[in-house]
């Protein structure tokens, strides 16, 4: 009819049929032709009105969705559909509560109660109700127990409460009933490795092979389990299976390659840290992998080309920046040593560390006034540090401005006493002087 204009005559439920075929495959423009000429031949047909609102909310027009859902319940108080699109609108404006009340009417309405719960659990979640959604997803399960969707979402809710061993428990009980549900043995697996009960996880993984040998979750999981009991060979039998079940992973490369690095077969190990970075250039763990293996042959050069390469791919990695600083460091490359360290402050990181090597490098440069503002930021994310007071002690002494300095002095001697050698460690020549003597025997 679309192609070629000529008017062909479907039945309502067609009609359902083809908006439904045409909404799951994200085609909007064509669900909505299809809901126009629905409605031309079957204008009183509540089912392709009910399509017209869920467009209305897709596209966010929200009166409209409403104004037509109020025209619909007039006509059919006692459709279920009504109250579940009423929920979607009220969800969209952020008032969940409305929201499940209207789906716990839906719920006194149909028979079909399975999609409803998931509903009114993901309305909890939206509230991080857990406890309740928690409960909702159970009920989805008892109605579905393939509705991994639900499964998932329930051991979220498990999870953010803390309550491991309630997962377990329950996901005991589903086994007993279920035994050859892989998704659940799967999850039973990481609740078991999330508590460090290695050896009950791996039995688990192995319950989920058992159940699908084409399931790469449950390689993937047990390689790990594996890597922890440091059966490194296992390990790499575990991650080689996914390579020929599906297409290559960066994980599995990546993992292969650390099993080898602890088997101490380093050609093999740097040829697959290099096959994870070519497969997925993004994946910062590979970068760092590889740069951290020349790192600890003591290839600072080496390992320096790698991760100048990792920042030309991912310029605001503040993981990349660290390593950048610490290798050209160690290489006594001050001046880009101070650079990254100022681009990881940049880019968020405020550890103590940072704030120290960075400004001690300003030292070492001889840049004592921005040394001086480098402290002084440090010392709004540190107040009362004593490493931070004595150090601008020392700097306003060598800038000779006393007062200052005497202030940042009898701060850091207040707050600890114990790190008064770093004026004699970092500054020797202020530390020489008579009124620094005096000001620390006065303490």
């Amino acid at each position: 009819m679309l192609k070629t204009n000529h008017v062909l005559f479907f039945d309502s439920e067609e009609f359902e049929n083809i908006i439904h075929h045409y909404l799951t495959q994200g085609k909007i423009s064509l669900a909505k032709k299809a809901i126009k000429l629905g409605l031309e031949q079957h204008p009183d047909s509540t089912s392709l009105k009910l399509f017209r609102v869920e467009i209305y909310v897709f596209e966010d027009k929200l009166d409209e969705a409403d104004s037509l859902l109020n025209e619909l319940y007039e006509l059919e108080p006692h459709n279920e559909e009504i109250y579940i699109q009423k929920a979607n609108i009220f969800s969209k404006k952020d008032n969940h509560k409305k929201a499940i009340q209207a789906l716990k009417k839906a719920l006194e309405l149909t028979d079909d109660v399975q999609d409803i719960y998931s509903l009114i659990g993901m309305e909890y979640l939206f509230m991080d109700k857990f406890e309740e959604a928690k409960y909702y997803f159970m009920k989805c399960m008892e109605e579905d127990y393939e509705d991994y969707s639900a499964l998932y979402n329930m051991i979220y809710c498990f999870e953010f409460l803390d309550q491991f061993d309630e997962a377990i428990e329950y996901l005991n009980s589903f086994l007993n009933k279920n035994p050859y549900s892989e998704v659940a043995w799967h999850q039973l697996g990481k609740q078991y490795f999330a508590l460090k009960e290695h050896e009950k996880a791996l039995a688990a993984f192995e319950f989920a092979i058992i159940s699908d040998d084409t399931f790469i979750g449950a390689y993937l999981e047990k390689g790990k389990v594996l890597e922890k009991l440091k059966r490194y060979e296992d390990a790499l039998e575990a991650y080689s299976i996914t390579l020929e079940l599906d297409d290559i992973t960066s994980f599995a490369l990546l993992r292969i390659g650390h099993c080898y690095e602890k088997l101490n077969q380093n050609e093999l190990a740097i040829q697959y840290y290099t096959k994870t970075v070519k497969e997925d250039p993004l994946l910062d763990k590979g970068w760092i992998a590889i740069t951290k293996f020349y790192n600890k042959k003591r290839n600072y050069k080496k390992s320096l080309y790698y991760i100048n390469k990792a920042i030309n791919i991912d310029s605001e990695n503040v993981v990349y920046w660290k390593l950048y600083a610490q290798l050209n460091f160690r290489l006594n490359f001050l001046e880009e040593a101070e650079r990254g360290y100022k681009k990881v402050i940049e880019l968020g990181n405020h550890e103590l560390e940072t704030w120290m090597v960075r400004g001690d490098i300003l030292l070492k440069l001889g840049e004592t006034e921005a040394a001086v503002y480098h402290f002084l930021q440090a010392s709004e994310f540190y107040p009362e540090n004593a490493e931070i007071e004595y150090r601008l002690a020392g700097l306003y002494f060598t800038l000779n401005e006393t007062e200052k300095g005497k202030y940042h002095l009898k701060n850091g001697l207040c707050f600890n006493i114990e790190y008064a050698f770093i004026l004699e460690e970092l500054f020797p020549k202020v530390y020489k002087k008579r009124l620094i003597k005096n000001l620390l025997k006065s303490k």
